[in-house]
């Protein structure tokens, strides 16, 4: 195996073993999923950033592609206690370096008490530390990556149900995960893909009943076209969003938000629904969250462990945002629920239990 090399913003270089040769930088962040590797890494929401595994062995049921939520692994790199050989040969097929025979509690340790930082990854025959710490000096703060929307979103509008007959979202694509697309399909939408810098005429021309924010990677004051697209459509049309779309969406309409100390990413983040009192289990990966949802939106749910805003209504219009990712993949399916109140917002005949239903 190859010798690897991990360099920490902290000062720390670790060493490894190397299982996929390359050089790379970028936040580096954990996940506490024990399951779900192959749609952790195709998800765009890891773009520019250095995923640890925290769950020991990574790759005990192999590699399917029918589970990916893109084309590609997102990642810039990949740590973990263990991979197995059909994870290191994918991941050394996408170019994306790994690194093994890590301690990945220290790592976890340094990341939720340092908070999520700046790391460097040189692995290869020929690899050194100084290698590493070349690429960490190199590694830029995740606000930094002012075009970082380009990377993930599509090029140009696709349609996904087209021949559905139900309701017609225009998705703003910056960096949705596929589970999204599908689970809106599913309930007889069509959807809509556009760039995260679709023009509002563009947008306006397929008449959407519903303008939905997708997730997406890196601080969501990077995506001012987002943003102007809720500004222009909040008034007529109704609004959604999931994890970076609700940040979007906050900030559009008069809200702030704020960068995490180490994030939320894994399938275990409770979530109170404020109305109903009923706790849900969710899954989560955002670095970013909403500070204060401004005149426009009320906190509808939250997180038990920091009270984080988890969901946001309209107080004068139709909007429904979502911190977790309600479409799981991996995780819980306790709030599949949500696709069908946004689609009820379009359509109020539509049968749609609230995604957290309240007691009787």
């Amino acid at each position: 195996m190859n010798p690897a090399y991990v360099a920490l913003e902290s000062g720390h270089v670790l060493e490894g073993r190397g299982r996929a040769p390359g050089t790379a930088r970028g936040e580096l962040v954990f996940t506490t999923a024990y399951t779900g590797y192959e749609e952790s890494l195709t998800d765009p929401s890891y773009e520019e950033q250095v995923l640890t595994f925290s769950y020991p062995l990574i790759g005990n049921y192999g590699v399917r592609e029918e589970r990916f939520e893109s084309d590609r692994v997102h990642p810039r790199a990949v740590l973990a206690r263990e991979l197995t050989d059909d994870v290191a040969a994918w991941l050394a097929e996408e170019g994306v370096p790994a690194v093994d025979h890590l301690d990945t509690r220290d790592v976890v340790t340094d990341v939720r008490e340092g908070g999520a930082m700046k790391c460097g990854i040189a692995v290869g025959k020929h690899a050194t530390p100084d290698d590493a710490v070349a690429e960490l000096e190199r590694c830029q703060a995740m606000s930094d990556h002012t075009e970082i929307g380009e990377q993930v979103s599509v090029a140009e509008h696709a349609v996904h149900g087209e021949d559905n007959d139900g309701e017609t979202v225009a998705l703003i694509d910056c960096g949705v995960k596929g589970s999204i697309i599908d689970s809106l399909v599913a309930r007889n939408a069509t959807v809509h893909v556009f760039p995260h810098d679709a023009s509002a005429a563009d947008v306006e021309a397929v008449d959407p009943d519903v303008l939905f924010v997708s997730n997406g990677p890196g601080d969501p004051k990077n995506y001012p076209q987002a943003a102007s697209l809720v500004e222009t459509f909040v008034e007529d049309t109704p609004v959604a969003g999931i994890c970076l779309g609700q940040q979007i969406v906050a900030r559009a309409l008069g809200g702030t938000t704020e960068k995490m100390t180490f994030g939320h990413r894994g399938v275990n983040q409770p979530v109170l629904d404020v109305e109903s009192g009923q706790v849900v289990m969710t899954t989560q990966n955002h670095g970013y969250t909403v500070a204060e949802p401004g005149p426009h939106l009320e906190v509808s749910q939250l997180n038990v462990n920091d009270d984080t805003p988890e969901g946001l209504d309209g107080i004068e219009h139709d909007i429904i945002t979502r911190q977790y990712h309600p479409e799981a993949n991996p995780g819980p399916e306790d709030t599949l629920g949500f696709f069908d109140d946004v689609l009820a917002m379009a359509n109020p005949s539509r049968n749609s239990p609230r995604a957290i239903p309240a007691d009787d």
